[in-house]
């Protein structure tokens, strides 16, 4: 059996501003985005085994098990450390897929960090985040677990200190995949690169919106549907749609207000994620001298 006591949460990310400032040769898009978390998880079980053998129990909604990142993510930190133990995996889904909230990846995260942690294989955060990038560009910012300002394809990393609003974060019924967004000839690949100062000023936007509105009907009427209460956005690749608001009692309201058959959630921004903060605990409660890099 598996502990509910030893859950260890697998939070979403909002990306407050998505810029495609060009492309590498590989294809892959050169971004500038910001990361935040939101207190809303995914929740993941680990109980470690001595065959070796890795297996998720128990199924997940259209991810077979072979196809799962958090699985792929505990053979890859096994073949790297080649560390001789296993782990029977359990995942209570609470992020949609096809999103934009990061949840697959952010699974992922939490099995290397959960499993570096249980195996003792010793890695450091940045050593882990090197491995999950092998596996999604939005990994890495899982594994540090920071609200970051990220370039590159999303893994080069400056941690950023934001408000913590209360965000009202709607999700639209549909499956919006981040590679056709991407392949879509009228995506914009150009935008001028901006500066961290940029976006304090209030600079950013998404420059997938108007593909994904233009895409799915759904999503472009969850956003203007929030935008008559707020500063609506896209997170990542869509789905889901977000506004900040001052606290808790006023993103309720505002929550309570949707068309029905409409869903969404109410979470707390996060500048420093869950998964970290359980981190910190578990080493606390074993008094490890290794510090963890970055903090």
């Amino acid at each position: 059996m598996i502990s509910d006591s030893a859950a260890w949460p697998a939070p979403a990310k909002l990306n407050l501003m998505l810029r495609i400032v060009g492309r590498r040769p590989d294809g892959y898009h050169l971004l500038q985005t910001v990361f935040q978390f939101v207190d809303r998880c995914d929740w993941l079980w680990f109980a470690p085994r001595d065959d070796g053998v890795i297996e998720r129990i128990g199924d997940v909604a259209g991810i077979p098990a072979e196809a799962d990142l958090t699985v792929r993510a505990a053979r890859l930190l096994q073949r790297a450390t080649g560390s001789r133990l296993g782990a029977a995996i359990r995942i209570a889904k609470h992020l949609p897929l096809g999103g934009g909230l990061g949840g697959g990846s952010s699974d992922a995260a939490t099995a290397l960090v959960a499993l570096n942690h249980y195996w003792r294989t010793g890695l450091t955060l940045t050593e882990l985040a090197e491995l999950g990038l092998k596996l999604g560009a939005d990994v890495p910012v899982f594994v540090h677990g920071r609200a970051a300002w990220a370039e590159g394809v999303g893994e080069r990393l400056t941690p950023v200190d934001l408000d913590e609003p209360w965000f009202v974060v709607l999700t639209p019924s549909c499956h919006v995949a981040t590679g056709a967004i991407f392949s879509d000839l009228e995506l914009t690949r150009n935008s001028p690169p901006i500066t961290i100062t940029d976006f304090m000023m209030g600079a950013g936007g998404n420059d997938c919106e108007v593909i994904v509105y233009g895409r799915f009907p759904e999503v472009a009427a969850a956003a203007a549907w929030l935008a008559r209460h707020g500063q609506a956005r896209l997170t990542g690749t869509g789905a889901c749609v977000f506004a900040p608001f001052p606290d808790e009692a006023s993103a309720g309201q505002i929550l309570s207000q949707l068309p029905l058959g409409w869903t969404g959630f109410a979470a707390r921004g996060r500048n420093r994620s869950p998964l970290l903060e359980r981190l910190l605990r578990e080493r606390a409660a074993l008094s490890e001298a290794p510090p963890i890099f970055g903090l």
